[in-house]
């Protein structure tokens, strides 16, 4: 199965990334390439551009695509290595850095990756196919750390029952496959609760974000991305749930805050400045995006551009 995935808001991002020619631009989640061939296109021959993913099957992906492009370097790698990436090609700067976050189109719909609750598949869940899955921690963590886990991530109200639906059927035998946890969740809630959409769906959330250690990537790239930008340099970001987009707007609002003394006081005394400005505030699907591709309903896009 070729690595396909659609950017969600293309054409917005590569508008606030108002990419100069002749600028050096990252794709931290590069997937199939399709933001960065659009990155490319607009790029001369001085440009560059590196490309990053995790996921080995990305990374072969864009090696094949970008192969006849001197200006293109693809590594695979977690963006949280962008400061090494960029050591290593010795870039002290970045114009443009783009994050689209969360599992992408091909991983969902690749039955073997075990990220879907709808196929039957290894529990699996691993981004980088390296490292434990998501089997490993069903089947070896306690009932109060999966619960943790379950309803932290996944926002999942049910969270005790699932964990404790968990730990019982384990001592079974393991539970090794999607549809079998799949099962388990929707046993372990309310009939009401199985009439709004699929049960697993929280608790699958969840144990993704766990294995890919997605929000602690997230948090340490966010910071190296700011670092490495020129001024004037923009980050943007495309978030797909609640726990990522806080993180994104809570970093980008601490970069954008200048005076932190009290109201009271009658003049600066912190010297506190700026770091970045704040280009769009939660930019939203359109209504034909969504109706064209439901997965992109949730999606937000950040940008800050760097002072």
């Amino acid at each position: 199965m070729e690595f396909s995935h659609k950017t969600v808001m293309l054409k917005e991002t590569l508008d606030f990334l108002n990419i100069n020619k002749d600028g050096v631009y990252l794709d931290g989640t590069a997937g199939g390439g399709g933001c960065s061939a659009e990155i490319l296109a607009r790029l001369s021959e001085e440009g560059q551009l590196i490309c990053l993913d995790r996921d080995p099957d990305a990374f072969d992906t864009c090696v094949n695509r970008f192969k006849d492009y001197k200006q293109v370097k693809v590594q695979n790698v977690n963006f949280v290595c962008m400061k090494e990436i960029a050591d290593k090609y010795k870039i002290t700067g970045f114009d443009g850095i783009v994050l689209d976050l969360g599992v992408s189109s091909y991983q969902l719909d690749c039955a073997e990756r075990g990220f879907s609750y709808n196929k039957d598949a290894p529990l699996d869940m691993r981004m980088s196919k390296s490292g434990r899955t998501a089997a490993d921690l069903v089947n070896s963590l306690d009932k109060a750390s999966l619960g943790h886990i379950i309803r932290s991530y996944g926002g999942e109200k049910y969270f005790e029952r699932i964990s404790r639906s968990i730990v019982n059927e384990r001592s079974k035998g393991p539970i090794l496959t999607t549809m079998q946890l799949a099962e388990i969740v929707k046993k372990s809630v309310p009939a009401a609760e199985r009439r709004e959409g699929n049960p697993a769906r929280k608790t699958f959330q969840a144990l993704r974000i766990c294995v890919n250690s997605e929000l602690d990537n997230l948090s340490e790239g966010l910071w190296q991305a700011f670092s490495l930008l020129n001024p004037k340099g923009r980050l943007a970001v495309i978030t797909f749930h609640s726990l990522e987009d806080k993180i994104v707007k809570e970093a980008m609002a601490k970069w954008s805050q200048g005076c932190i003394c009290p109201p009271d006081f009658p003049v600066c005394t912190c010297g506190k400045k700026p770091q970045a400005k704040v280009i769009a505030k939660s930019i939203s699907p359109s209504d034909e995006e969504i109706q064209e591709n439901p997965r992109s309903r949730s999606a937000k896009l950040r940008v800050c551009e760097k002072i």
